[in-house]
C-alpha cells in the first residue's frame, strides 16, 4: 500500500496553493505533515483523499488514481478531516451505525463498532449523544469513524486537537499502533507529537516541499549549529564574521551574541582561538539543541504554533 503524487499543482483563482508536489509514502509509516496556515497541507490532503481535484498532475493510492477511482480510493482511505463534521443530535453508536451503513459493512457492523469503540476509548462515553460529548471525545469519535471500515490508509488532519495530555497520551500509542499494519499521514502543529509518533517528516512551505526525511536525521540535514557566547568586552558583529565557519552574528543583548555556523561545521574551537587571538574574555559559550521545532522555524520563517 503507497501513496505517490507527481506534480500535484493546486490553483484557486489566482492563488497557487501547490506547487508541484511529489510524494512517496509506503506501507507501515507514519508521516506527519508539516507547515504554517495557508502552507498547503489540508489541499494536499483534501486532494488525497478524492474531496478535492488537483489543478495538474497526479496522485495515486495503492495504484488508484484519485480523480478517475475516486469510489475505490474511498473505500481504502480513513479521513479525519481538520473540523470533524459530526452529527451532534445522534449518539455515538448510532453515528457509527450510520457510517458503517455508508461503507457497507452488512451484518459486521455491529461486531465493527464494538471493536472500534475499544479501540478509540469511547466505552465510558458510548451511550451519550454526541452533543454532550467533549472536544476531546468528538475528536475520538471523528477517529472512529474514520476507522470503522478498516481502511488501509489514514489520513488525519489535526487528529489529538482538543485533548487532554492523558488523551493525546493514548491517541499517539493508537496511532502509532495503527502504524504499523496502515500508511499514515497526519497533520499537526505540535512538534514534539511528530518526534512521539511519526517516523517521517515532511515539511511544506508556500505549497513547496522543503524537506522530506526521517524525524531522527531532519535536525542534522536542515538545521544549522547556533551558539550562544559571551564575552568580557564589546567586540563587533563585522569581527565575528572572520571566525572560520561563522554565517551569521546576532547580537542578543550586551556583550552576547547568537552565532550561525555552516552546516557540519563545529565552531566552537574556532570562537576560543578567536577569543584568545583578540585578547577577549570568553565568559559562556554553549550550543543550542538542534530540534524540529528549530528546523521547521529555519526552514518556514515561522514561529510554531504550540
Amino acid at each position: 500500500m503507497s501513496i505517490t503524487t507527481h506534480d500535484i499543482v493546486k490553483v484557486y483563482g489566482t492563488q497557487l496553493v501547490l506547487d508541484k508536489v511529489n510524494i512517496h509514502i509506503g506501507k507501515g509509516e507514519i508521516v506527519g505533515l508539516l507547515g504554517p496556515n495557508g502552507a498547503g497541507k489540508s489541499t494536499l490532503m483534501k486532494i488525497l483523499t478524492g474531496y478535492v481535484p488537483p489543478t495538474s498532475g497526479t496522485a495515486n493510492i495503492h495504484g488508484h488514481d484519485v480523480l478517475f477511482a475516486t469510489d475505490e480510493v474511498k473505500k481504502i482511505v480513513g479521513y479525519l478531516p481538520e473540523h470533524n463534521p459530526l452529527y451532534l443530535d445522534m449518539y455515538i453508536k448510532e453515528y457509527l451505525e450510520f457510517v458503517a451503513g455508508i461503507h457497507k459493512l452488512g451484518k459486521n457492523t455491529h461486531k465493527r463498532i464494538r471493536e472500534i469503540i475499544e479501540q478509540t476509548g469511547l466505552g465510558p462515553e458510548q451511550n451519550k449523544k454526541i452533543a454532550t460529548l467533549s472536544k476531546g471525545y468528538r475528536q475520538r469519535v471523528g477517529l472512529a469513524q474514520a476507522l470503522i471500515h478498516d481502511p488501509q490508509v489514514l489520513i488525519l488532519d489535526e487528529p489529538t486537537s482538543g485533548l487532554d495530555p492523558n488523551q493525546l497520551l493514548e491517541i499517539r500509542e493508537l496511532i502509532k499502533g495503527i502504524g504499523k499494519q496502515k500508511t499514515v499521514i497526519l497533520s499537526t502543529h505540535i512538534m514534539q507529537e511528530v518526534e512521539a509518533v511519526c517516523s517521517r517528516a515532511i515539511i511544506i512551505n508556500m505549497g513547496k516541499i522543503v524537506a522530506d526525511a526521517p524525524t531522527t536525521e531532519l535536525s542534522e540535514l536542515h538545521s544549522h549549529d547556533i551558539v550562544t557566547v559571551e564575552f568580557g568586552t564589546p567586540t563587533s558583529e563585522k569581527l565575528l564574521l572572520t571566525i572560520q565557519g561563522v554565517v551569521k552574528a546576532t547580537k542578543t543583548s550586551g556583550n552576547s551574541w547568537k552565532l550561525q555556523a555552516k552546516p557540519g561545521i563545529d565552531i566552537r574551537p574556532n570562537i576560543n582561538k578567536f577569543a584568545s587571538n583578540n585578547n577577549l574574555t570568553l565568559l559562556s559559550l554553549y550550543m543550542e539543541e538542534h530540534n524540529l521545532e528549530k528546523v521547521f522555524q529555519e526552514l518556514t520563517g515561522n514561529k510554531t504554533k504550540g
